[in-house]
């Protein structure tokens, strides 16, 4: 068995496209979407994920605004930047990239943020209203991930979902957004991390397999049930090349993957976008 590519990039084109349709109905209201960037210090990840984010929303037509604050930065420095984008009437969603240099927390970052401008949906007021499921902005990884899926036509209800992984940005939203009652969702949902023994016992009962421990080569052939969905969602750094949680044996095992490189990455891009043009089409309803 040779798995089937959950492609992102042809995925994150027709999310584009969808917003093309509506960041022109706003124009025809006079408002331009407006998405803004924080980014403290000089981590090179970082400054490349802001770049992509930057092209893709000026690609897009939306108006940008990226704040740069050097790793010796404050907190306080911080908040005064997340006040600067609150207070931005022509901004009308932000995110605080992660992560912060040694010393600054970044939980209290967030805090500050006003929570209908939050474009990556880690604000605890949008985690709440998540596990309440009233609509919010959603953390863009996992709705990302779900449109992944979804768009390849990898069905999710009823189905059995094991995460790997329970971090902040993925594994707990990820959790709550698949539980829900509604057509993409309603799976039964187990989480799993690298502190329980014996993962593959876990990982080889599941219908669709979401890798986001950031731990390289994690989940290999042996791991995953043949013709499983397998959404490679963590990675690290090794220089600078990027390395999977899932190791390439999987392929040969798996119904469907996701790749290395344009798979979840171009996902969460577009739906940082999205969140950026529902907030400015919230800004006027």
């Amino acid at each position: 068995m040779t798995a089937r590519i959950l492609d992102g990039e042809a995925a994150a084109a027709a999310i584009r496209d969808e917003l093309a349709t509506r960041i022109t109905a706003l124009a025809d209201k006079g408002v331009t979407p407006g998405l803004g960037t924080i980014l403290v210090g000089d981590d090179p990840p970082s400054r490349r994920y802001i770049a992509m984010k930057h092209e893709d929303a000026s690609a897009l037509g939306l108006h940008t605004r990226e704040l740069n604050l050097d790793a010796s930065a404050s907190q306080q420095e911080i908040e005064v930047a997340i006040e600067v984008l609150n207070n931005d009437e022509d901004i009308h969603a932000f995110i605080v990239q992660y992560p912060f240099p040694p010393g600054l927390h970044y939980g209290n970052a967030v805090l500050h943020m006003d929570p209908a401008k939050d474009a990556d949906g880690l604000h605890p007021v949008n985690l709440g209203l998540l596990v309440m499921g009233v609509e919010a902005p959603v953390a863009c990884t996992p709705a990302g991930i779900i449109r992944l899926l979804t768009h390849h036509g990898v069905e999710i209800p009823g189905r059995h979902v094991v995460i790997v992984g329970r971090g902040l940005t993925i594994g707990r939203p990820l959790a709550n957004l698949l539980a829900l009652k509604r057509p993409d969702g309603n799976a039964a949902v187990t989480v799993v991390h690298t502190g329980v023994s014996d993962l593959g016992r876990f990982t080889r009962e599941a219908d669709i397999l979401i890798a986001a421990a950031g731990s390289p080569g994690l989940i290999t052939a042996d791991m995953v049930e043949p013709g499983a969905a397998v959404v490679a969602a963590g990675v690290s750094f090794e220089g600078r090349k990027v390395v999977s949680d899932v190791d390439e044996g999987v392929a040969e095992v798996a119904g469907w993957l996701s790749p290395r490189i344009g798979g979840v990455g171009p996902m969460t891009r577009a739906l940082l976008m999205s969140n950026a043009v529902e907030a400015a089409e919230r800004s006027i309803a």
